[in-house]
């Protein structure tokens, strides 16, 4: 099937990949020159294992292709749309600008019986006022809402675990719906799930999904607060829920919480589209689930400041992570660039590494020292802050080598990934995220 991919940001970069991968014909378009030059030479803009050979191999198959002309999209069977949708910048609801113009920049490409797919992430009700601009040139429009986790973004769009696609009530829509089972055809033939809904439902899938894995990270960090005034240990009470078939155990890890480009502003735009609706009631408690998670930054470098007699004025602290998560290159709303911003705001002098985040990271915090070289990062510091669970931190740093390498012996674990036993046994003040 002949497909084009509208937006080649995070999402539609990945999806251009995989659907290549799938065997289609695929173009992806983007406004960004630079962007469409990289990844015709197969080099991804941003950090995702696996995506450059996924991107060379379509490349070189033929069946993949990069532009900045949306006159290239004729032809298609199927458009996916794949923008972003960034916070306001005057309120916390979801921005769909590059969404309404992507829809009206396809609009004049389109030929009856094509299909948009939207993936990107809107507020409920987004579907029904776009689609009288697709209808009206023959098209019909569904939402395809994504579920990719970044660093393993590749996986998720060749096995997904669930696909779902929201339609119109409408013979065309029907007909549409069988199109994207086609489209994942040999997806689906492996077993994966393939729901089709309404469009409100598909709409509300990838908020609601959002909503609640931050209200099951914000619950464990809640309970790490309970746990720091009582003297439990959080991680052996999140091992005793997760044994609870009705709970599970992932996603009970205690820590610094949550960033990145999605969660934090998908919940915050779930909340303005509920308010809108007038139930901003329903999910009153995501403004709770947020304020969980921003205290716990703050715990962070509260533990950090005890730990060093109770202040870290030009105290040498090296922070070990950037990113806001493990296999990933994104800074966006990093709680481990918040914890070295507020410890150099205290007057620490704060040296941060990572293996993968370092040049956005010298972007947006200049004030901060950088060190690509974990071991340089750790020479001389008097203390070490891990806030990205990279393995290269909590797998293959020992306390030993660790403790060859700095002045102090002082590590507050903003991760709970370290083996606190060891790292005391080898002669650490070890401090860790609600564990005595």
């Amino acid at each position: 099937m002949r497909i084009s991919v509208i937006g080649c940001g995070y999402l539609g970069a990945v999806h251009s990949a995989a659907l290549a991968s799938m065997g289609h014909e695929v173009v992806g378009v983007d406004i960004d020159g630079e962007r469409i030059a990289a990844l015709s030479q197969g080099v991804a803009p941003f950090f995702e294992p696996r995506l450059e050979e996924l991107l060379r191999e379509g490349l070189d198959a033929g069946r993949l292709r990069f532009t900045t002309d949306i006159a290239d999209v004729a032809g298609a069977t199927v458009h996916f749309v794949c923008v972003g949708t960034p916070e306001r910048k005057t309120s916390r609801a979801a921005d769909l600008t590059f969404v309404e113009q992507a829809i009206d920049e396809l609009a004049p490409h389109l030929e009856r019986g094509q299909v948009v797919a939207a993936k990107s992430t809107v507020p409920v009700g987004t579907a029904e006022r776009l689609s009288p601009r697709v209808e009206a040139r023959g098209a019909t429009l569904v939402w395809n809402p994504e579920f990719l986790r970044e660093g393993w973004a590749v996986r998720d769009s060749i096995e997904p675990d669930r696909i779902v696609v929201g339609v119109a009530g409408t013979p065309a829509g029907e007909a549409a719906a069988d199109v994207l089972r086609e489209v994942y055809r040999d997806t689906v033939a492996s077993g994966t799930p393939f729901l089709v809904t309404d469009w409100a439902t598909a709409e509300l899938v990838k908020v609601a999904a959002n909503a609640y894995l931050a209200t099951k990270i914000s619950f464990i960090n809640a309970m790490a607060e309970i746990a720091e005034v009582t003297g439990a240990d959080v991680t052996l009470l999140a091992d005793a829920l997760g044994h609870d078939g009705r709970i599970g155990r992932r996603y009970l890890g205690s820590g610094i919480g949550f960033g990145g480009g999605c969660l934090p502003k998908d919940i915050r735009a779930f909340v303005a589209r509920a308010e809108e609706l007038g139930r901003g009631e329903s999910v009153a408690f995501l403004r709770e689930v947020e304020a969980v998670n921003l205290r716990r930054r703050e715990r962070a470098v509260q533990l950090t400041v005890d730990a060093l007699g109770g202040q870290v004025f030009e105290k040498r602290i090296t922070v070990l992570g950037a990113a806001f998560k493990p296999h990933s290159d994104d800074i966006r709303d990093s709680p481990a660039l918040e914890v070295a911003v507020r410890l150099k705001g205290l007057g620490a002098a704060v040296t941060v590494t990572d293996p993968a985040a370092l040049d956005n990271a010298r972007l947006r915090y200049p004030q901060l020292r950088y060190v690509d070289d974990r071991d340089e990062a750790l020479r001389g510091a008097d203390a070490v802050v891990v806030v990205t669970e990279w393995d290269e931190y909590r797998r293959r740093l020992t306390p030993e080598h660790a403790a060859s390498l700095t002045a102090g012996r002082v590590v507050v674990d903003g991760r709970n990934c370290l083996d606190a036993a060891a790292w005391r046994a080898a002669g650490w003040t070890y401090r860790g995220m609600g564990r005595p």
